[in-house]
């Protein structure tokens, strides 16, 4: 049976799923010896060299494009929570900072609404404060476990939500390929810059893990891009929640951490609020599709 354009979005998202799974383990493992700064640059010039073969496969033609003020607002963006990302899972128990990127999605809807000028109904609403519940529950400010380090790790879902917008956004008119080449030709100069005042070589083993950040993040970032082109925005982030079993699971072995039961807790609410959002965006997108504008905007939806 032919795979329809929405399963193939799904498996896609699901592959980057894995691969940027993957490559947290990988910036965990360098961030023993590098610095956060450095080990962004090092991810973005090994996904560089990575993407490279895409100029090969569509010649200098990709480059051409009249959205360069576009990609350099997103990769601005984008380069400052990968900043916050990188921090977070090298200073914060794995799981809980993966489960934190987890309410990017409701960072999305939200910022859906601005710049997209969706109409998000009392439904979906509802299930963005249950997001910010779940969010509560892994943080738990207030309480003796609270660090201001969670606050970095909410900072990247929020910028990454921004960005998955303007992923969207540019994919309307742009080829996924010229999404990701553009994106890693920007983000290498813009990483390297801070990177410059805290240089050091890695050494030995350390290069394994920041090279294999980079191929890691560029071929998830390629599956991201096809994903988003074929899928909406909001339907296709909750398969992203596949990462946690992966990090939880490499976080025991390799890091003998142990999984909160608060992050297992607030994880789950997150989830299914994001799932929540995923099922009306399909229903609603069903409904305007068979139906006429005005039986398609219900109320409280």
């Amino acid at each position: 049976m032919p795979r329809t354009p929405h399963s193939r979005a799904a498996l896609l998202m699901l592959g980057s799923t894995v691969f940027f799974g993957l490559m947290a383990v990988s910036i965990r493992l360098a961030s023993e010896h590098l610095h956060t700064f450095e080990i962004a640059f090092f991810r973005n010039f090994f996904g560089l060299v990575a993407a490279l073969p895409l100029l090969l496969k569509h010649g200098p033609g990709l480059l051409r494009t009249d959205q360069l003020p576009r990609y350099f607002v997103r990769c601005l963006i984008g380069v400052l929570s990968m900043f916050c990302g990188f921090w977070a899972i090298g200073n914060l128990p794995l799981a809980q900072a993966i489960s934190l990127s987890y309410s990017t999605p409701l960072f999305v809807t939200i910022a859906a609404v601005i710049w997209l000028g969706e109409q998000v109904r009392l439904r979906r609403w509802a299930a963005v404060i249950l997001g910010f519940i779940g969010v509560l529950i892994i943080v738990r400010p207030g309480s003796d476990s609270f660090t201001a380090g969670s606050l970095v790790a909410i900072s990247a879902a929020v910028l990454s939500g921004i960005v998955a917008i303007q992923i969207k956004q540019l994919s309307r008119t742009e080829p996924a390929d010229r999404i990701v080449i553009f994106t890693t030709l920007l983000w290498v100069p813009m990483s390297l810059l801070p990177a410059l005042w805290v240089w050091e070589w890695p050494r030995g083993i350390t290069w394994l893990w920041v090279a294999a950040a980079g191929g890691l993040g560029t071929g998830g970032h390629m599956l991201w891009t096809r994903a988003l082109k074929l899928g909406d925005v909001s339907a296709l982030t909750p398969i992203s929640f596949m990462q946690l079993p992966i990090v939880a699971l490499l976080g025991f072995l390799l890091f003998d951490e142990n999984v909160d039961r608060w992050t297992v807790i607030g994880a789950a609410v997150i989830f299914l609020a994001n799932a929540y959002i995923a099922h009306r965006e399909a229903q609603l997108a069903r409904r305007a599709a068979t139906a006429s504008p005005i039986e398609a905007a219900k109320p409280g939806e």
